[in-house]
């Protein structure tokens, strides 16, 4: 398994970064969440096979329509990123 804390900046709140994010996360059978921050960027925590999460990074990079991704800011974690919600499913959280 791998583990990745992300962290996306641009225009990816108020386009459904999020949703879309939770949907292609959930197609490839990734675990973790996405949350919008109050700095404007979106979060994320992606587990799940390197090659699923390579490409779930990939696929983040462009993100959806209307989203613009100025800068993505990629870390290795541990299982413990999870703590925060999504060890069973990829979920959405609240806005920290």
């Amino acid at each position: 398994m791998r583990y990745v804390h992300v962290m996306l900046r641009g225009r990816v709140q108020g386009v459904g970064y999020r949703a879309w994010c939770a949907r292609e996360a959930a197609g490839r059978g990734l675990l973790g969440f996405a949350r919008n921050r109050r700095s404007g960027a979106v979060e994320a925590v992606f587990a799940g096979p390197p090659d699923v999460v390579e490409a779930m990074l990939t696929a983040c990079r462009a993100g959806p329509a209307g989203a613009r991704v100025d800068e993505m800011l990629v870390h290795e974690v541990s299982e413990a990123a999870l703590a925060a919600g999504g060890r069973e499913r990829f979920i959405v959280l609240e806005t920290l």
